[in-house]
Protein backbone atom coordinates (compact mmCIF):
# COMPACT_ATOMS: atom_id res chain seq x y z
CA UNK A 1 0.00 0.00 0.00
CA UNK A 2 1.79 3.21 -0.77
CA UNK A 3 1.01 6.10 1.75
CA UNK A 4 1.11 9.52 1.31
CA UNK A 5 1.18 12.32 4.32
CA UNK A 6 0.46 15.86 3.15
CA UNK A 7 1.10 18.27 5.58
CA UNK A 8 0.30 22.02 5.20
CA UNK A 9 2.98 24.20 6.84
CA UNK A 10 2.06 25.72 10.37
CA UNK A 11 1.73 29.53 11.54
CA UNK A 12 4.16 31.64 9.74
CA UNK A 13 4.96 35.39 9.75
CA UNK A 14 1.80 35.82 6.72
CA UNK A 15 -0.78 34.48 9.16
CA UNK A 16 -0.34 36.82 11.74
CA UNK A 17 0.49 40.42 9.97
CA UNK A 18 -1.35 40.98 7.37
CA UNK A 19 0.81 40.32 4.13
CA UNK A 20 0.25 38.19 1.55
CA UNK A 21 2.10 35.07 1.63
CA UNK A 22 2.38 33.41 -1.70
CA UNK A 23 6.02 33.73 -3.61
CA UNK A 24 7.14 35.89 -0.49
CA UNK A 25 9.88 33.96 1.18
CA UNK A 26 8.06 34.49 5.12
CA UNK A 27 9.83 32.13 7.76
CA UNK A 28 7.26 30.98 10.74
CA UNK A 29 6.66 32.00 13.62
CA UNK A 30 7.74 30.72 16.69
CA UNK A 31 4.07 28.82 17.81
CA UNK A 32 4.47 27.97 14.14
CA UNK A 33 7.94 26.29 14.62
CA UNK A 34 6.28 25.05 17.94
CA UNK A 35 3.68 23.21 15.70
CA UNK A 36 6.00 21.68 13.58
CA UNK A 37 8.16 20.12 16.09
CA UNK A 38 4.67 18.69 17.11
CA UNK A 39 3.89 17.26 13.75
CA UNK A 40 7.26 15.74 13.58
CA UNK A 41 7.22 13.88 16.47
CA UNK A 42 3.68 12.40 16.23
CA UNK A 43 4.61 11.66 12.59
CA UNK A 44 7.76 9.82 14.23
CA UNK A 45 5.82 7.59 16.32
CA UNK A 46 3.37 6.61 13.85
CA UNK A 47 5.74 5.81 10.84
CA UNK A 48 8.32 4.49 12.57
CA UNK A 49 10.39 1.75 10.93
CA UNK A 50 9.17 2.86 7.62
CA UNK A 51 11.39 3.72 4.94
CA UNK A 52 9.78 7.13 3.55
CA UNK A 53 10.80 10.09 1.65
CA UNK A 54 10.14 13.91 2.30
CA UNK A 55 9.01 16.53 -0.20
CA UNK A 56 8.63 20.09 0.73
CA UNK A 57 8.24 23.63 -1.33
CA UNK A 58 11.31 25.53 -1.35
CA UNK A 59 9.71 28.50 0.15
CA UNK A 60 11.36 28.61 3.46
CA UNK A 61 8.44 28.46 5.72
CA UNK A 62 7.93 25.14 4.40
CA UNK A 63 11.15 24.21 4.21
CA UNK A 64 11.00 24.83 8.37
CA UNK A 65 8.15 23.03 8.56
CA UNK A 66 10.32 20.21 6.71
CA UNK A 67 13.14 19.98 8.45
CA UNK A 68 11.54 19.96 12.11
CA UNK A 69 9.83 16.69 10.68
CA UNK A 70 12.74 15.32 8.85
CA UNK A 71 14.81 15.83 12.00
CA UNK A 72 12.39 13.70 14.02
CA UNK A 73 12.34 10.98 11.00
CA UNK A 74 15.74 11.52 10.50
CA UNK A 75 15.44 12.20 7.06
CA UNK A 76 16.61 15.12 4.76
CA UNK A 77 13.92 17.15 2.34
CA UNK A 78 13.97 17.27 -1.41
CA UNK A 79 13.04 20.01 -2.18
CA UNK A 80 11.09 20.93 -5.06
CA UNK A 81 9.66 24.34 -6.90
CA UNK A 82 7.23 23.00 -7.73
CA UNK A 83 5.21 22.50 -4.51
CA UNK A 84 5.92 26.38 -4.12
CA UNK A 85 2.29 28.06 -3.30
CA UNK A 86 0.49 29.97 -6.28
CA UNK A 87 2.76 33.02 -7.49
CA UNK A 88 0.06 36.03 -6.77
CA UNK A 89 2.28 38.24 -8.98
CA UNK A 90 3.02 41.91 -7.99
CA UNK A 91 1.34 41.86 -5.01
CA UNK A 92 3.88 39.33 -3.54
CA UNK A 93 5.62 41.43 -0.93
CA UNK A 94 2.60 44.00 0.20
CA UNK A 95 -0.50 43.37 2.29
CA UNK A 96 -3.72 41.90 1.67
CA UNK A 97 -5.75 45.05 2.08
CA UNK A 98 -3.85 45.99 -1.05
CA UNK A 99 -4.28 42.88 -2.86
CA UNK A 100 -8.14 43.56 -2.26
CA UNK A 101 -7.60 47.10 -3.32
CA UNK A 102 -5.71 46.58 -6.52
CA UNK A 103 -6.29 43.21 -8.10
CA UNK A 104 -7.10 43.31 -11.76
CA UNK A 105 -9.36 40.05 -11.51
CA UNK A 106 -11.55 38.63 -9.31
CA UNK A 107 -11.23 35.30 -9.31
CA UNK A 108 -14.72 32.96 -11.06
CA UNK A 109 -12.77 30.55 -12.76
CA UNK A 110 -10.02 28.61 -12.61
CA UNK A 111 -8.45 30.51 -15.78
CA UNK A 112 -8.70 33.91 -13.58
CA UNK A 113 -5.59 35.82 -12.40
CA UNK A 114 -6.01 37.94 -9.78
CA UNK A 115 -2.88 40.01 -11.49
CA UNK A 116 -1.68 39.57 -15.02
CA UNK A 117 1.63 38.34 -13.82
CA UNK A 118 0.63 35.62 -11.40
CA UNK A 119 -0.56 32.22 -11.83
CA UNK A 120 -4.17 31.22 -12.31
CA UNK A 121 -5.17 28.01 -10.32
CA UNK A 122 -4.94 25.99 -13.94
CA UNK A 123 -1.29 27.42 -14.40
CA UNK A 124 -0.90 25.59 -10.67
CA UNK A 125 -1.88 22.85 -11.12
CA UNK A 126 -0.17 22.49 -14.63
CA UNK A 127 2.85 23.31 -12.50
CA UNK A 128 1.94 20.50 -9.97
CA UNK A 129 0.82 17.69 -12.16
CA UNK A 130 4.36 16.54 -12.86
CA UNK A 131 5.18 15.81 -9.55
CA UNK A 132 2.19 14.71 -8.86
CA UNK A 133 2.52 12.03 -11.54
CA UNK A 134 5.98 10.78 -10.87
CA UNK A 135 5.45 9.85 -7.02
CA UNK A 136 1.97 8.40 -7.97
CA UNK A 137 4.58 6.22 -10.09
CA UNK A 138 7.31 5.67 -7.73
CA UNK A 139 8.34 2.29 -6.03
CA UNK A 140 8.27 4.59 -3.06
CA UNK A 141 5.83 3.63 -0.50
CA UNK A 142 5.75 6.28 1.85
CA UNK A 143 5.68 9.81 0.81
CA UNK A 144 5.58 12.88 2.72
CA UNK A 145 4.90 16.23 1.00
CA UNK A 146 5.31 19.65 2.82
CA UNK A 147 3.34 22.19 0.79
CA UNK A 148 1.28 25.39 1.24
CA UNK A 149 -3.10 25.50 1.93
CA UNK A 150 -3.90 26.51 -2.26
CA UNK A 151 -1.49 24.19 -3.65
CA UNK A 152 -2.23 21.10 -1.59
CA UNK A 153 -6.13 21.91 -2.15
CA UNK A 154 -4.91 20.75 -5.97
CA UNK A 155 -3.04 18.09 -4.65
CA UNK A 156 -5.71 16.70 -2.96
CA UNK A 157 -8.21 16.97 -5.87
CA UNK A 158 -5.24 15.41 -8.21
CA UNK A 159 -5.40 12.51 -5.63
CA UNK A 160 -9.06 12.30 -5.98
CA UNK A 161 -9.01 12.12 -9.64
CA UNK A 162 -10.68 15.01 -10.27
CA UNK A 163 -10.37 17.13 -13.55
CA UNK A 164 -9.05 20.47 -13.72
CA UNK A 165 -12.06 21.91 -14.96
CA UNK A 166 -13.48 20.52 -11.88
CA UNK A 167 -12.00 22.90 -9.54
CA UNK A 168 -14.90 25.63 -11.40
CA UNK A 169 -17.24 23.80 -9.03
CA UNK A 170 -15.24 22.50 -5.97
CA UNK A 171 -12.46 23.36 -3.62
CA UNK A 172 -10.26 22.05 -1.10
CA UNK A 173 -9.00 24.42 1.67
CA UNK A 174 -7.37 23.61 4.91
CA UNK A 175 -5.86 25.68 7.84
CA UNK A 176 -2.57 25.82 8.81
CA UNK A 177 -0.65 23.24 10.43
CA UNK A 178 -2.96 20.41 8.79
CA UNK A 179 -1.84 16.62 8.10
CA UNK A 180 -3.71 14.59 5.67
CA UNK A 181 -3.24 10.91 5.39
CA UNK A 182 -3.80 9.42 2.21
CA UNK A 183 -3.58 5.73 0.60
CA UNK A 184 -3.27 4.00 -2.41
CA UNK A 185 -4.34 -0.06 -1.88
CA UNK A 186 -2.82 -2.49 -4.25
CA UNK A 187 -5.76 -2.67 -6.38
CA UNK A 188 -5.33 0.42 -7.28
CA UNK A 189 -8.37 2.12 -5.07
CA UNK A 190 -7.70 4.97 -3.11
CA UNK A 191 -8.32 6.11 0.64
CA UNK A 192 -8.33 9.61 2.26
CA UNK A 193 -8.06 8.72 5.85
CA UNK A 194 -7.55 11.56 7.53
CA UNK A 195 -7.63 15.14 5.91
CA UNK A 196 -6.44 18.46 7.70
CA UNK A 197 -6.25 16.86 10.38
CA UNK A 198 -4.94 19.80 13.22
CA UNK A 199 -4.86 17.29 15.81
CA UNK A 200 -0.93 16.83 15.22
CA UNK A 201 -0.46 20.80 16.77
CA UNK A 202 -0.66 19.59 20.01
CA UNK A 203 1.92 17.26 20.44
CA UNK A 204 -0.05 14.15 21.81
CA UNK A 205 1.76 11.02 20.53
CA UNK A 206 -0.90 8.69 19.90
CA UNK A 207 -0.11 6.93 17.22
CA UNK A 208 -2.52 6.97 13.88
CA UNK A 209 -2.06 3.36 12.30
CA UNK A 210 -4.69 2.92 9.05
Amino acid sequence: MKRIVAIQHPQSQHHVNGMVGSWTDWPLTELGLAQAEAIGQKLAAELQGQDAVLYCSDLLRAQQTAEQIGRRLQLTPVLRKELRERNLGRCCGKSVQWLRENMEQPEKTIDDRLFSDGESRRDTWNRLQPFFTEIMASSQQTILVVSHGDLLGLFHAMFLGLEAENLNGYRFSGPAGGVSHLAVEPDGAKIVWRLNDLSYLSGDTGAFRP
